[in-house]
């Protein structure tokens, strides 16, 4: 049973299933081709199209729309209109674009637009890739929108007039954009509308360059997106001394995921958007704590050159130089919306407001370490260009390191030690290529890192971590290995918490960590006097007293001096996502507890005063702090649980 409506060039077809109607859409300049029509059908009855579950995600807005029951029904009255139509033409790699729309009859609340890009989202690109969907059938529509407002986002009235205007704020992320005009919510989309295309003026240009430690300490890495394969330009950067004209051009390695690379879905279907190129260069040999300039850019095939604008960045003191060193670290910030778009996942105030307070303190830090759970894109990959973006500013002047989450790793069948879908098929493809970590295997992503009188040995917590894994090998050796005269201050990092949190979730479950968290890791942070371990994944701040086996080792909650005891766990996962409550038990080793966005900020003074503060997101204010001060003589000999060697009961 088949109908067509034409209208500017598109043709509908729509299939009468089990009484739902599933639409597919052919996108196309001229006449359609009568064979490729038929061609579409068979391939339509070969993958036996059914329509599948939807389930939402409360973690990923962009999964409350409905695709597998999208319903195409263009109507002549209603109109949808976003202008400049050319954006970007000073250069810009972010701009906003005006959308207006009329509905004259029926207008409601549920009414919304969505953003797409490519522009065109068709079945036809169904059909393109269904030999790689094999785990899923392709829906229709076939994408997702890149975002989405209600048409009463800012227009009161709009139920009574039916008319409003909307601002949405479009990045470059290599390709058109066009906004579509929806009725029935998210749940239930009926597509009545379609607008002019939006474009930018270079939408291949090199865009978000983000630094990172490289594998020696005198060595950055700069990884940057564009839209320029090997076969059309050579990726390279332009660098040198800030103050002098000692300049250097070094090539990039290029890197690219595809949908086949995917787990599952929605990264293989709704979800799938291409990433583009991800280049990256390493910039070796450089100077300690010397200023220095990098343009990212490309060599075109006809020798002109397409450039990033010019950047700047202090590189890594030597490894125990005694100078002003500031970290920052949290977890679990997720991406924001300046527009207000996706306003149903509420990631805007944390996630904006933790980025907005780095931005303007900018000058007093000097490494970010975001542990885990990085866009919440959970499978809509196009979330990735729109985070890069979001902390271009940051990452492409300080180092931005980041560890793996579940948000990032966890896929049934994918080698992550967790069996859940927390990464929407993704399972650490996209994170593993848009950043890069001096990792020794980008499928394990546990690494150490130097940063002059810091050592962090940053864990892998969707990997088993148990003793005799190869996981628990590196931990050991990387704590082994620091030398505390030169470096004083280790610092442990797991995305989950294998050490200590007053969670609810975590309570319930009889735990007040991840099972089998510290069991098997707390001998060596005993052992190897680990001063400060940080966990993400609990969306709340919590800090501990110095801890062994569930004893406070020291009663002082500010001024840590002496022998090492023991060490002090930390819970800074409030960096953005929806904020995770605490058991109403006392814990007798929990000292500060905060439900709100923040982070935390490590200052060492030299090789024996560190500072320690954990900041509110919405204000940069200080709300809990500590100093530790220690001599080198103090992490020599027996803690204060005299473990030599090492002890089994805390006493």
């Amino acid at each position: 049973m088949q109908k067509h409506q034409e209208k500017t060039g598109i043709q509908y077809g729509m299939l009468v299933e089990s009484n739902r109607e599933v639409v597919f859409v052919f996108i196309k300049l001229g006449m359609m081709n009568l064979a490729t029509y038929i061609c579409g059908i068979l391939v339509l009855a070969i993958i036996q199209i059914k329509v599948m579950g939807w389930k939402m995600d409360k973690d990923q807005s962009l999964s409350k729309f409905n695709a597998y029951d999208a319903v195409v029904r263009l109507d002549s009255s209603v109109t949808i209109r976003a202008f400049p139509a050319i954006i970007g033409l000073q250069g810009q790699h972010a701009e906003y674009v005006t959308v207006t729309f009329n509905r004259s009859f029926g207008a409601a609340s549920t009414d919304w637009i969505g953003v797409f890009s490519p522009s065109k989202f068709n079945a036809s690109i169904c059909l393109e890739d269904a030999a790689v969907s094999y785990m899923d059938v392709p829906p229709f529509l076939c994408t997702s929108p890149i975002k989405y407002q209600y048409a009463n986002f800012s227009s009161t009235d709009y139920g009574s007039k039916g008319e409003g205007s909307l601002k949405f704020r479009l990045i470059n992320q290599r390709n058109d954009f066009s906004f579509a005009f929806f009725s029935g919510d998210l749940d239930k989309p009926v597509l009545l509308a379609v607008s002019n295309v939006v474009t930018f003026t270079d939408p291949k240009a090199p865009v978000y360059p983000r630094l990172a430690l490289g594998q020696a300490w005198n060595e950055i890495t700069v990884t940057w997106t564009s839209g320029y394969s090997l076969y059309e330009a050579t990726p390279i950067v332009h660098w040198g001394h800030a103050e002098d004209k000692d300049e250097v051009v070094s090539g990039a390695g290029t890197l690219s995921f595809s949908r086949g690379d995917m787990c599952g879905a929605p990264a293989r279907t709704v979800g799938w958007r291409d990433p583009g190129y991800i280049h990256t260069s390493f910039l070796k040999e450089l100077w300690p704590n010397t200023k220095y300039f990098y343009n990212v850019g490309h060599i075109l095939k006809n020798g002109s050159a397409i450039w990033g604008p010019k950047k700047f960045f202090n590189s890594s003191p030597f490894p125990g130089d005694v100078s002003l060193q500031r970290v920052i670290i949290f977890g679990d910030m997720g991406k924001g919306e300046r527009d207000g778009s996706n306003e149903a996942d509420n990631y805007q105030p944390g996630a904006l407001n933790t980025t907005d307070r780095l931005i303007e303190d900018l000058d007093n830090i000097d490494i970010v370490l975001h542990i885990g759970d990085i866009t919440y894109s959970n499978g809509y990959v196009s979330q990735w260009d729109q985070f890069t973006e979001q902390v271009e500013q940051i990452a492409s002047r300080v180092p931005y390191m980041i560890a793996s989450g579940n948000h990032e790793r966890d896929w049934p069948n994918s080698g992550s030690f967790y069996q859940g879908e927390d990464s929407g098929g993704e399972c650490g493809v996209t994170a593993e290529t848009m950043f890069n970590m001096p990792t020794r295997n980008k499928a394990q992503f546990w690494y150490a890192a130097d940063y002059g009188m810091f050592h962090f040995c940053i864990a892998d917590s969707e990997h088993d971590w148990r003793e005799g894994t190869e996981q628990y090998k590196f931990i050991e050796e990387c704590l082994a290995v620091v030398d505390r005269q030169r470096q004083p201050w280790l610092i442990f990092i797991a995305h989950r918490v294998l050490g200590y949190s007053s969670s609810a979730f975590y309570a319930t479950q009889g735990t007040f960590a991840e099972p089998l968290g510290r069991e098997s890791l707390q001998k060596l942070w005993q052992k190897y006097k680990v001063d400060i371990a940080f966990y993400g994944h609990v969306h709340n701040y919590e800090r501990t007293c110095p801890v062994y086996e569930n004893i406070c080792t020291s009663q002082e909650t500010e001024n840590y001096s002496g022998t090492f005891n023991s060490t002090i766990h930390v819970v800074v996962g409030g960096g953005g996502s929806h904020l995770s409550a605490f058991t109403p038990l006392k814990t007798t080793w929990s000292v500060y507890r905060d439900i709100d966005f923040g982070f935390t900020k490590l200052t060492a003074f030299n090789h024996s005063t560190l500072l320690f503060e954990y900041k509110k997101s919405s204000n940069g204010n200080v709300y809990d702090k500590f100093w530790i001060t220690r001599e080198y003589k103090d992490v020599l000999g027996c803690d204060t649980l005299n473990n030599c060697p090492s002890v089994t009961l805390a006493s």
